[in-house]
């Protein structure tokens, strides 16, 4: 909208005060003017009105500073100063330097085009050209001086509006270049985010498979070892009671073996998370241990409760079905707690037992190398970029702490 006008306000003053100066003028003739000046000003009226129409034609095709624009503004001073020797107010047209100087002429030429205006705009002010008495040529540079003052003042304002413009275009475009960066980081998060949560998710398969497959090794491949062994001792056995006997402990081993394998189908994947928020699944998960374990446990929860992202709390349900599992084992427990805990930025489940306990930094080897049981839980919460930390001491229980960033559900 501001470029619009500009271009009007370009277009219309040169004629305007070609107008207005040659009617000024005209009234004025008979007392300044004689009848050979009439008809020269007339003549000169008529070239001015010429090289304004040339110049409309001209004037869209043409670059800032173009050669066009500078002929153009040259011609133009030197008919407006023979204008103004004719008759002083045809200074009025004169006056238009002023305001095309920085569009039309190059720097090393403004100041320049600015100063030769002003000479036209004062000889026609100290009282016409050519100055006939000292009073006149006093009045002349007096008015000169006055003139190109003002105009490096202003032409000094003029830079600085054009500087302070420009600081604020390339402050805008670094603004946009920051903000285009901060989109492009956010869209390369949100994908690396992804990227990880599906990384975690196969990682999390590969955790399944190893658990799985250590579950089978240490249960059911133990129970059909000795279901073989036991049907082998009744077949060679000749006493029919010691036949019947090992095959009483055939029996008992297959239902075992039954009920492990039962409960690693059931642990493949989280259900108790398919229908329940984490709390209640936590929470049911406890009871149910507790009520198969035959030991007193508590559940609690702290903090405000927000619904996760599946991996976060399918991490969370894991590792405390691990740590039941081991106090159910390992610790001869008579009392467990868990505690799900909500922060501003992390989550995190602690199991506490006060069975027997045992030195963490003797742990088996397969342990601390990842595998399962403690090393397990560990590779579960370091894949989430979470922390797994364990406080135990012969005689003093167990307990185990699993924090994890608190990434909500999407």
């Amino acid at each position: 909208m501001t470029g619009q006008r500009d271009e009007r306000f370009a277009r219309w003053v040169p004629w305007t005060m070609l107008g207005v100066g040659a009617v000024v003028s005209a009234l004025t003739a008979d007392s300044l003017m004689t009848s050979g000046e009439m008809r020269a000003a007339a003549a000169l009226v008529l070239v001015t009105l010429a090289l304004q129409l040339w110049w409309e034609k001209v004037r869209p095709g043409v670059a800032e500073h173009g050669v066009p624009g500078q002929i153009y503004y040259g011609v133009r001073w030197a008919l407006a100063f023979v204008l103004t020797w004719l008759n002083p107010f045809f200074a009025i047209y004169a006056g238009v330097g002023y305001f095309d100087a920085g569009r039309l002429l190059p720097r090393r030429l403004m100041y320049i085009g600015l100063l030769a205006s002003a000479l036209t705009v004062a000889g026609s002010q100290s009282g016409g050209l050519p100055p006939t008495s000292a009073m006149q040529w006093f009045a002349l540079v007096a008015l000169f001086a006055l003139h190109c003052g003002l105009l490096l003042f202003f032409v000094r304002l003029e830079t600085q509006r054009d500087e302070n413009v420009r600081a604020r275009a390339l402050t805008i475009d670094e603004l946009q270049q920051a903000n285009a960066q901060l989109r492009q980081a956010h869209e390369e998060n949100v994908g690396l985010h992804a990227q990880l949560l599906v990384q975690a998710r196969e990682a999390g398969v590969s955790d399944e498979r190893r658990r799985l497959a250590a579950e089978i090794h240490d249960t059911i491949a133990q129970s059909l070892a000795g279901i073989v062994t036991q049907l082998q001792a009744a077949a060679d056995s000749e006493d029919p009671a010691v036949a019947r006997g090992h095959v009483e402990r055939a029996a008992a081993l297959a239902r075992h073996g039954l009920g492990e394998a039962r409960r690693s189908v059931q642990d493949l994947g989280p259900s108790a998370l398919e229908h329940d928020a984490l709390p209640v699944a936590l929470h049911k998960t406890v009871e149910e241990w507790s009520a198969t374990a035959g030991v007193r446990a508590e559940f609690t929860v702290t903090g405000d409760v927000e619904a996760l992202h599946e991996e976060i709390e399918a991490t969370l349900l894991r590792i405390a079905q691990e740590a039941l599992a081991n106090a159910g084992r390992h610790a001869s427990a008579t009392r467990v707690g868990v505690t799900l805990s909500y922060m501003d930025d992390e989550v995190s489940v602690d199991v506490r037992d006060d069975g027997r306990g045992f030195d963490p930094h003797r742990v088996d080897a397969r342990e601390r190398a990842g595998g399962f049981g403690l090393g397990g839980m560990r590779a579960r919460a370091e894949r989430v970029a979470g922390t797994f930390e364990i406080e135990s001491e012969p005689g003093c229980g167990t307990a185990v702490s699993a924090r994890v960033p608190l990434v909500r559900h999407a």
